[in-house]
């Protein structure tokens, strides 16, 4: 007779095949075919790692860093990779933008049912800038294809129109004097701010943990929201201090009141509760973006609900 450890060896053994022989053939039923059609790219299938992945070039602006045209080999490849789960499929990807596609492409994506996960820069010097809008999302693989051909057809409306990118948000110009009214401001997010030369600041702090050290507000673990400009014609900008859970829908939130993502990263590393910082920029009256602001404080629940809204 076998001993207990070698039989229960086996019986480990045999677990881990049953296992991976369904994630196999879970794997097989990936139909590339219509991936390709509703993404309307060719993919191209790592059979080691069962993961059909699309991408296409990023050649339809001329792109040049450091005074040298790069070429879209070097780093300007959009794609979105597909891989078969027990409940559908998952897809990840990383899709080039320009600056005046990323709150159209994050919109995309967020109501077409992906995450966004990051948005930042990989170069330096380049003209025009280039962003690059991680995502991810799990369901049916048509409804993931079906998304993702949303969120590159949105890009290519933008270049159709306007082929060259834009190199602002095409607002109007802020007056040289800052005059921002603080209380106003001060009633909406129900605070004090600071007040320097005209401009108003709100930060607001959250606990989080470093190696078993507390840090909070001044260790950088804080939302902050800025104006300038004057009570009709403010910008507002600021970061965004959010768990990974609240971040689709705060971002959601802002972006439904006009407010304009330019970055979503890390600032730490093994802080607990993990958390991501999304950076913004809004144009328009100085109450209005404050209550925008104030929205995705009280959807990622930074801020009491008990303090309304002020008109």
């Amino acid at each position: 007779m076998l001993p207990r450890s070698t039989i229960m060896k086996q019986i480990f053994t045999t677990a881990l095949s049953l296992i991976a022989f369904v994630y196999v053939s879970a794997a097989a039923e990936l139909n590339t075919a219509r991936i390709d059609e509703l993404t309307g790219l060719k993919g191209k299938m790592n059979e080691k790692e069962r993961v059909y992945k699309v991408t296409f070039p990023r050649n339809d602006v001329k792109v040049t860093v450091d005074r040298w045209a790069l070429p879209p080999f070097m780093g300007l490849g959009t794609w979105a990779a597909f891989t078969a789960t027990q409940n559908g499929a998952m897809v990840m990807g990383d899709t080039v933008l320009f600056e005046d596609e990323v709150s159209a492409a994050i919109s995309a994506a967020l109501d077409n049912g992906l995450s966004v996960t990051a948005l930042h820069n990989h170069f330096s010097f380049d003209h025009p800038k280039v962003y690059f809008m991680h995502i991810e999302g799990e369901g049916t693989a048509d409804k993931l294809a079906a998304a993702i051909r949303n969120v590159y057809d949105r890009t290519k409306e933008i270049r159709a129109s306007n082929p060259q990118p834009k190199d602002s948000f095409g607002e109007k110009s802020l007056p040289e004097k800052n005059s921002i009214s603080a209380e106003p401001l001060n009633k909406i997010f129900g605070m004090n701010g600071e007040f320097n030369n005209g401009m108003m600041k709100f930060t607001i702090g959250r606990p989080a943990k470093m190696g078993g050290t507390n840090i909070n507000k001044d260790m950088g673990v804080n939302t902050w929201i800025a104006f300038a400009g004057t009570d009709d014609n403010a910008i507002v900008d600021g970061d965004f201090a959010v768990t990974e859970d609240e971040l689709q829908p705060v971002l959601k939130s802002l972006l439904k009141d006009k407010i304009n993502i330019v970055a979503i990263h890390q600032h730490m590393t093994h802080e607990e509760p993990r958390t991501m910082f999304f950076h913004y920029w809004g144009r328009g009256p100085a109450k209005a973006l404050a209550n925008a602001i104030k929205g995705g404080l009280l959807v990622g629940g930074l801020l009491e609900v008990s303090s309304p809204l002020q008109e």
